[in-house]
């Protein structure tokens, strides 16, 4: 069974991370590590944590950086990316376990957005039915990874945006992800707040003129701001 570590990058989160760390104590105590990486948050996110976690770390600001120094100090045989705005179900870990020792390289979960109505859930579909198809997955989906893998591919690339979207084309050259229908739960935050269509319209946007190869600065500063 290979060892896994949790790593979790956070910014001014802590109102979510007790939520976001009660469940992974189970497997804290089966052996397996969760780190926090902090990128300078100011509200004691991460004396919050201290408790719940077995390393706390700081990194530059940005997921990616946050995520590839976790990485970098990790003593699993496997990693396991969560946003610290992502709740995952106590027994998420046995799957990522079972996954791994099955020979999956890597791999993400479903996703439920948390706000009720009939576009979220058409949303959270469509979220998961095209990463079985296209093989690529984001962040807010748990990706999981076995280091000798992540490694390979030099970790997450270091730009402001779609980090997650470039690793997964990476890793895909390698194999096909895991995908596990458990379902872990995300902020549909950012539908609500500027609506659900202008939001999938500026994410299909984006992640055109991503693959395209725009600048990644220019499209985080677009995102940053919002559909317009």
């Amino acid at each position: 069974m290979p060892g896994l570590s949790v790593i979790i990058p956070c910014l001014n989160e802590a109102e979510a991370l007790p939520l976001v760390l009660a469940p992974l104590q189970g497997m804290r105590e089966a052996g397996h590590e969760v780190i926090l990486v902090d990128g300078g948050s100011t509200d004691g996110s991460t004396g919050l944590a201290f408790s719940l976690v077995d390393r706390v770390l700081t990194a530059e600001r940005g997921r990616a950086a946050q995520m590839n120094a976790g990485a970098a100090l990790a003593s699993g045989e496997a990693f396991w990316f969560l946003h610290a705005d992502t709740l995952v179900p106590v027994n998420a870990a046995d799957s990522v376990v079972r996954a791994m020792a099955g020979g999956a390289t890597w791999g993400r979960f479903d996703v439920r957005l948390d706000a009720p109505g009939a576009a979220f859930r058409i949303i959270e579909w469509c979220m998961n039915q095209r990463s079985r198809l296209t093989g690529i997955a984001t962040g807010d989906q748990a990706l999981f990874v076995r280091r000798d893998a992540f490694e390979a591919v030099g970790g997450f690339p270091l730009i402001p945006l779609m980090e997650d979207v470039a690793l997964s084309g990476a890793l895909r050259r390698q194999g096909r992800p895991y995908c596990s229908a458990v379902r872990v739960r995300t902020s549909a935050r950012r539908w609500e707040r500027f609506g659900v269509l202008p939001t999938v319209l500026q994410m299909w946007q984006l992640r055109y003129r991503f693959w395209r190869g725009d600048n990644p600065q220019e499209l985080a500063r677009l995102y940053r701001q919002g559909p317009r």
